[in-house]
């Protein structure tokens, strides 16, 4: 695979970048924020010198996916590392390989076989520890049982489950089998969930009666019953009733598709023979929200996304074979997929996994965590550090963290302050350090980001990780200067790349085709002359709301569907905790008047429809909202005025 030849840098026509974009990239500096990389923990990196190793994947691109290639087991050794159409890209062609074996059955076979896997605790501190030969039995047993439901290879399964064992153990047990897993938070609405079972095709759900969140027992079942009413192509739907145990007492059914979770496992055997998977075979959809309100399949396959997440679980987070790591994200995101389950298994370290919040059932449950079971490395978001923040520094600084040597944060820019902040009171008892990184659903792990070898610059996310080949262009695609704000866009294709989306290739290919050749991130970013990007938010109607990724068009179609609601329009505001809050603009219908109830009934129908997450911080009701002549709601104008900014040109609108 060649590297098309690139030009030089030139100063190009500045992208439409907002007020507070342009105010970002004159504020990056970063003469008094460099935070110097720790000797100690540099030496003891995975890849010692970033340099040299992209230098490698820079010159032989192919030979350095080789060489990752090595970190996995296959069943059958590839022929072709990549073939390359853009916008098409294959990786590992010809071989075969199974992600379960990867992550459980090479550990068992070997001494970590009574190592603890999983440790998990739930908020209402109930805990359990997997060892690696306990969570290959269970694997295999619910595989076992997925496929005497029918469950084949190339089968769509939806697992609407918390975190939870029993959510891993469903991903590991699809995977083992060959089929394609679809995880969907334990928290979106009846609605979301509806069009993820419909878009996906999916055979068999699974999930759990209920989660726990701030003490609360929040019910997922009926979620579940109203989204499969009338979908005939559900053959099952399996119940994890949570309080329960093999042998139980039976369960009476609410539908003749329903399983038990627990029966449906009885009598099965603890061997099951691992599907061999081409490379290119899928492994997972996962929905994200996009700029309509049709929901965004994105396909990982096998091989490409195994080596990936296996390289950057040792190269980015560091993650070795005694570690404790602990990711505060979820299964139903990206992060959860790649770095709670097969990253770090396929590593043959220890997961520590919560359901909850970090901040119930009081503010220093996560430190308390910590020190009871060493935690040695943290994954989390830029929320989660600004909330820890406002509890003060006092309560990390009461428990032992000496631990604690590395925090990376990803899902949204990591803000000076916040970074500062973490530095010294999280990672500050052990001289350890806290990175940034960039990626997205689309891409499976790490793009951009600070390494151990080399100084964090607090407002930057860090360098192009090896292997990496991104840039900052004009429309054209033409790399803007150093300094200058442009679209963030990835040169050549990874092998931990999406390779379509579910059921509509065509939008798969509007990723490469915005600027051609080249992968379309939808981030303005700006890169320093010492190769530091800064990624500044979104080129596009996707709001970042808790690291979590909304469409606008979600939200506004939950709100049309009130019988109240004529029109509606959403927006993005900035939040100083979870970075994006959604603020909704609503016209409401003829002869509807505004009453005391009237908002309250807005937001608790996108919270049932959409869930918590995407729920609007505000709404205010308007007579109009500005359209252009052929219609459309200039949203970029409520925003304008929302921030004082100018609205920038307004000969389109129709008054």
């Amino acid at each position: 695979m060649s590297q098309d030849p690139t030009p030089g840098p030139r100063r190009a026509a500045e992208p439409a970048l907002t007020d507070a974009q342009r105010a970002a990239i004159s504020a990056l500096s970063h003469d008094e924020q460099v935070i110097a990389a720790p000797v100690w923990l540099a030496q003891q990196a995975y890849v010692p010198n970033d340099a040299v190793e992209r230098a490698f994947a820079a010159q032989d691109p192919d030979g350095f996916w080789r060489d990752k290639a090595k970190l996995v087991d296959w069943m059958r050794p590839f022929d072709t590392v990549c073939e390359l159409d853009l916008p098409n890209h294959r990786w590992f062609v010809g071989g075969k390989l199974n992600a379960s074996v990867n992550c459980i059955d090479r550990h068992v076979a070997g001494e970590r076989r009574l190592k603890a896997a999983l440790i998990w605790v739930g908020e209402d501190g109930e805990e359990h520890t997997y060892t690696y030969n306990r969570l290959y039995r269970e694997t295999n047993r619910f595989a076992n049982a997925l496929k005497q439901l029918g469950v084949a290879k190339g089968d769509r399964v939806i697992i609407y489950m918390p975190l939870t064992p029993e959510g891993v153990v469903a991903m590991l047990a699809c995977a083992r089998i060959g089929a394609i897993h679809s995880v969907v938070f334990a928290g979106i609405g009846t609605q979301a969930l509806r069009s993820r079972i419909e878009d996906s095709g999916a055979k068999v759900i699974l999930c759990s009666d209920f989660t726990f969140r701030r003490g609360k027992k929040i019910a997922l079942k009926p979620t579940v019953d109203e989204a499969v009413r009338d979908l005939y192509s559900v053959e099952a739907v399996v119940v994890h009733r949570r309080g329960s145990r093999p042998g139980d007492a039976p369960f009476t059914f609410e539908s003749e598709r329903e399983h038990d979770f627990y029966d449906v496992q009885q009598g099965r055997s603890i061997h099951c023979d691992p599907e061999p998977m081409d490379a290119e075979d899928p492994l997972f959809i996962l929905y994200t929200s996009g700029t309509t309100g049709k929901p965004k399949g994105i396909v990982h396959t096998t091989g490409g996304y195994l080596v990936g997440t296996s390289y950057l679980a040792r190269a980015f987070y560091q993650i070795r074979d005694r570690d404790i790591y602990w990711s505060t994200s979820d299964i139903g995101w990206i992060v959860g997929h790649s770095f709670i389950v097969y990253g770090p298994l396929s590593v043959g370290a220890t997961i520590f996994c919560r359901e909850g919040v970090p901040d119930y059932p009081s503010p220093a449950v996560t430190w308390e965590l910590c020190e009871r079971f060493g935690v040695d490395i943290m994954f989390t978001a830029p929320t989660a550090v600004r909330m820890w923040m406002s509890h003060g520094a006092d309560v990390p600084a009461g428990y032992d963290l000496r631990k604690l040597r590395l925090v990376a944060c990803a899902g949204e820019p990591l803000n000076p302050e916040a970074h500062h902040w973490a530095q010294a009171n999280l990672v500050g008892q052990s001289g350890g350090m806290v990175v940034d990184n960039w990626w997205q659903t689309e891409i499976a792990g790490p793009v951009l980001g600070t390494l151990p070898t080399f100084d964090a610059r607090p407002g930057k996310v860090g360098k192009a990780i090896p292997g990496a080949d991104v840039a900052v262009v004009d429309a054209s695609g033409a790399p803007v200067a150093a300094g200058e704000g442009g679209q963030l866009v990835i040169r050549r294709p990874l092998p931990y790349m999406l390779r379509t989306v579910w059921n509509d290739h065509p939008r798969y290919e509007r990723y490469w085709s915005q600027i051609k050749g080249y992968y379309t991130a939808g981030d303005i970013a700006v890169r320093d002359a010492d190769g530091y990007f800064a990624v500044l938010g979104r080129a596009d109607d996707v709001m970042n709301v808790a690291g979590h990724r909304i469409g606008t068009a979600d939200v506004e179609s939950s709100l049309l569907r009130h019988p109240a609601v004529a029109e509606s329009a959403v927006i993005g505001l900035p939040d100083p905790v979870k970075g994006e809050r959604i603020k909704a603009f609503v016209v409401l219908r003829a002869g509807i008047a505004d009453g005391p109830g009237l908002i309250g009934s807005l937001k608790d129908h996108v919270r049932q429809d959409l869930g918590p997450i995407a729920t609007p911080a505000e709404i205010e009701l308007r007579e109009t909202l500005p359209k252009t002549r052929s219609g459309k709601i200039v949203r970029r104008y409520l925003k304008a005025v929302e921030l004082g900014d100018d609205p920038g040109d307004l000969s389109t609108l129709a008054d």
